[in-house]
């Protein structure tokens, strides 16, 4: 059998713990916690939040017998009278606020219990301490002997506090991005693939196009994780649960085609991708996207962590689409302007369809309406003759622009005389129609046409159509000269 442990040998493990021990006398406390309760006190917790002195009486009533020499180096201190004798430096501020949890247990009969609190050693330092209070066997009903155990995790609890705070950080770059920010989990849309190339399919675009239901199925698989404020604006939803309900009128029609090749792409080993795209709001209003997709460095292996971001280019892409019209239009008429005349006159010398057809119009009578009113005038009569161009070429392929101040052209692809005849017949009866609408000067316009069948026969051809819009344009002052002459 082993020898008995001596008082000796206890007292050498006392002295030679690697944690803090303090030996202590909680006799007191338990007398004040007899006079409380004659005194009519139940609630211990509610007590001494009604005054924060009982916390400081309860401390006093905490009456130390011995600390082993971790404790002192712990606290900086340097022999155990000293640290006795400065225990209010020890046990303040925050720490009485633990306190009061520790009281409850005693008072509720827990005589053996854990507790984070928080202590300050004599040098200033605070000291986060995960503490044991034991009532030590055979003294629970004087508690004259506890021993307290005291843990330094102030490092551990600082880490976890800066972790903490480097998630709140995370967090609130995350909900307060100025872009629209989705997180999402594609390990189903991984594990999809994965079975498809274990099949021996190389080429993935052609596998697409011939099971186009494989992009359906891999857009069901997508699990959104979380999205940011940013998202709920862009897309008019009042919370994250509305979007998630309505997720098939956020990603539709378009966005089907791009969703294939971003699969394309995935398939290839492109885990960062950059692409513009369409999707809609709750609303159905159309927003067009730049897309930036990433599967995050850590999570490359299963793809359960993606972030993409969106930003909304809609603004952009209209005023794109404005300069480009400006680039191609006449701003007066909104008819195609001439440079986007000749290069489809060139396009279609090159490539046809034949025959084409040509009309030459001018406006008549624009100069005198100029010198007698201003341009002004003559820019609303340009403007009519805009009006009457767009309505009568309207639904056809042609192309009609201003080529000049009074100048217009119409190219009729694949169009032979007949047709063209009926272009010119339905631009002479709006004009009718625009004079009978609009007081004032009246429209009128010289039209003179021709048609060809080859490449070769395009410049004979607007010649022999200009020659005949002069003619119609002699026909026409002759005609006002008489006119004039009889009134």
């Amino acid at each position: 059998m082993s020898p008995a442990i001596s008082e000796t040998d206890f007292e050498l493990l006392f002295e030679s713990a690697p944690i803090s021990l303090w030996l202590e006398d909680f006799s007191a406390l338990q007398q004040l916690f007899g006079t409380w309760r004659a005194q009519g006190v139940v609630d211990l917790q509610a007590h001494l939040h009604q005054s924060p002195a009982r916390v400081q009486q309860c401390s006093s009533c905490l009456h130390v017998l011995k600390v082993n020499q971790k404790t002192l180096q712990v606290f900086a201190a340097p022999n155990q009278q000293e640290l006795v004798a400065r225990l209010p430096e020890v046990f303040r501020d925050d720490m009485l606020e633990h306190m009061v949890l520790e009281l409850t247990h005693l008072w509720n009969g827990t005589l053996d219990y854990t507790n984070q609190t928080v202590n300050y050693a004599l040098d200033g330092r605070r000291i986060d301490v995960q503490i044991r209070v034991r009532v030590l066997p055979g003294h629970e009903a004087r508690w004259d002997r506890v021993m307290v155990s005291l843990e330094d995790v102030t490092e551990r609890t600082q880490a976890r506090q800066q972790l903490a705070l480097s998630e709140q950080y995370a967090r609130g770059l995350f909900d307060y991005s100025p872009v629209s920010l989705w997180a999402e989990d594609f390990r189903g849309v991984k594990e999809l693939m994965d079975e498809v190339r274990a099949n021996g399919i190389q080429d993935f675009r052609v596998f697409l196009s011939v099971h186009p239901e494989f992009v359906t199925r891999c857009m069901e698989k997508i699990r959104v994780i979380d999205v940011n404020h940013k998202t709920l604006e862009m897309f008019g939803a009042r919370s994250r649960e509305e979007l998630l309900e309505k997720m098939e009128i956020v990603f539709r029609d378009e966005m089907q085609a791009s969703f294939a090749e971003q699969l394309i792409d995935l398939w290839n080993g492109n885990l960062v991708q950059t692409r513009e795209v369409i999707n809609y709001s709750l609303t159905g209003e159309l927003i067009n996207i730049h897309l930036q997709f990433a599967v995050m460095p850590e999570h490359a292996a299963t793809w359960d962590l993606v972030l993409v971001s969106l930003v909304d280019i809609t603004a952009r892409k209209k005023a794109e689409a404005y300069l480009e019209y400006l680039g191609k239009h006449d701003s007066l008429t909104r008819l195609h302007n001439r440079a986007f005349y000749v290069d489809e006159l060139n396009r279609i010398s090159r490539k046809g369809p034949w025959p084409l057809s040509i009309l030459v119009i001018d406006l008549n009578g624009l100069k005198r309406v100029n010198d007698a009113e201003g341009h002004t005038a003559g820019d609303a009569l340009l403007r009519r003759a805009g009006e009457v161009l767009t309505r009568a070429s309207a639904g056809q392929p042609y192309c009609v622009a201003r080529v000049g101040g009074d100048e217009f052209m119409a190219l009729l692809p694949g169009s032979d005389e007949r047709l063209a005849q009926g272009l010119k017949e339905r631009i002479e009866s709006m004009v009718e129609l625009n004079n009978q609408f609009y007081p004032g000067h009246s429209l009128s316009m010289a039209i003179g046409m021709a048609s060809c069948s080859a490449a070769s026969q395009v410049e004979a051809a607007i010649q022999t159509a200009d020659q005949a819009m002069f003619q119609a344009k002699a026909r026409f002052y002759e005609e006002s000269q008489l006119e004039r002459r009889r009134n």
